[in-house]
């Protein structure tokens, strides 16, 4: 009795999207960071009904010029991701390492701009559950942009010196979870930064 062999020769050695098992590792961390920020946030919310206010009473609200200024830079962003994404399908080497040193610059002026938000906040850390809760969704996010921009200055560093074809897909999936910082950030800045003022 003779085995049966499946011949995949003529299969590609690297795919984009969801063919690509790089892709679907960015989509599980996407999930497991989206539900620790989701619990937090889930604990702001709580916090929030429970309390004499959110902020509470001699608490300042917090400055919303850092964290607009912000907010619109992610999201206008995740438009040149898009298009560092799409030059990578395309093999582009040069777009595509532009555009990865530009995606540095953004994430590290947003990191810049998240200390100015933190300083906005008009509260210490450890002033009271309001505190906690608001610099702890800020920190988390922090540690997202963090890794991102750590994400994009190295793939542009390998995508600038001999690049291996699976370096594209490297820099596709990035996108992945670049646009989920960009939405998370979103949504931070419409709970700690405008939801306050409807109170």
């Amino acid at each position: 009795m003779s085995a049966k062999v499946l011949d995949v020769s003529a299969l590609p050695p690297r795919a984009f999207g969801a063919r690509s098992a790089l892709w679907w590792g960015v989509l599980g961390l996407v999930a497991i960071e989206g539900t620790a920020l989701a619990m937090v946030v889930g604990a702001a919310l709580y916090l929030r009904q429970g309390g004499d206010g959110w902020p509470p009473p001699g608490t300042p609200l917090p400055r919303l010029t850092a964290a607009t200024i912000n907010v619109l830079l992610l999201v206008a962003s995740s438009a040149l991701m898009w298009m560092v994404a799409l030059d990578a399908r395309r093999r582009r080497r040069v777009p595509v390492a532009v555009g990865l040193v530009l995606m540095t610059v953004v994430g590290l002026a947003s990191i810049v701009l998240r200390g100015f938000e933190l300083a906005a906040l008009g509260c210490r850390w450890d002033a009271g559950a309001y505190a906690s809760t608001v610099w702890l969704l800020l920190g988390m996010h922090a540690t997202h942009l963090i890794g991102a921009t750590v994400e994009n200055g190295l793939l542009a560093a390998v995508i600038i010196g001999p690049v291996d074809p699976k370096h594209y897909v490297d820099a596709h999936s990035n996108g992945l979870y670049w646009y989920f910082v960009a939405g998370a950030d979103v949504v931070l800045y419409l709970l700690v930064f405008v939801w306050p003022r409807w109170a």
